[in-house]
């Protein structure tokens, strides 16, 4: 009887130790996991999906600094609006890996490259006569565009991140206004009427934006921008 107790006994605390051990390892295994550094956030600078969002997010944010600095009426829901925009924006950002509030000034900002190829003109002197036809192009009162004309030159589009069907804000041309948006690397254009204000010269809402995207970005950086109406 005695014999069978003690083996009863050594066999017990076997099997603690044991259950012991693994449970250690376990909470090893546990602690290295919880210790691991999450992946680094990419920036606007190392990824075309983190630029687009951040240049959604700095047009939203200047849109709304415009509005505080200058508000009317509607401003208080306007600003509302744009807010719960850029709560989606900074959950995109989040989603997708990118860091979450960096933001990027409007979109003509985000071709500083181009400036240097504009060098090339002094060699052609012939070419001074186009930018005297594209100088109302830029127009800085959106409406003295001719329908039919290009607009917005050097401008990349980008998404305003609202609702609704296809449309259109702008900071230069009134509502009611037609522009149509060309992808240049894939093609696809839409037309939409300009409905509200916003920080850029052409910010196309979620619906307009899908019909001329490429998966997975949130920025077109060659645009093809005319007034149709």
């Amino acid at each position: 009887m005695s014999r069978r107790r003690t083996l009863g006994t050594k066999k017990k605390i076997a099997l603690l130790v044991s259950a012991a051990t693994v449970a250690g390892g376990g909470a090893f295994v546990m602690a290295s996991t919880s210790n691991a550094a999450p992946p680094t956030p990419k920036s606007a600078s190392e990824s075309t999906v983190c630029l687009g969002l951040a240049t959604a997010l700095g047009n939203n944010q200047k849109f709304i600094a415009d509005q505080r600095a200058d508000p009317d009426a509607q401003s208080e829901a306007r600003i509302a609006n744009r807010e719960a925009v850029v709560a989606e924006i900074k959950r995109k950002q989040e989603a997708s890996g990118c860091a979450v509030g960096e933001s990027a000034q409007d979109s003509q900002t985000a071709q500083p490259s181009q400036p240097a190829q504009s060098a090339q003109p002094p060699a052609a002197s012939a070419q001074p006569s186009q930018p005297a036809a594209s100088a109302p192009a830029s127009d800085a009162g959106g409406g003295a565009a001719a329908s039919g004309q290009q607009v917005c030159n050097g401008s990349t589009v980008t998404l305003s991140g609202e609702g609704g069907a296809p449309a259109a804000s702008s900071n230069q041309f009134p509502a009611g206004t037609k522009l149509k948006v060309t992808n240049l690397d894939n093609n696809k254009s839409t037309t939409v009427e300009v409905t509200s204000v916003s920080g850029s010269c052409a910010l196309l809402n979620n619906a307009a934006f899908e019909q001329v995207r490429e998966p997975g970005k949130f920025l077109i950086r060659r645009a093809l921008i005319e007034k149709v109406g």
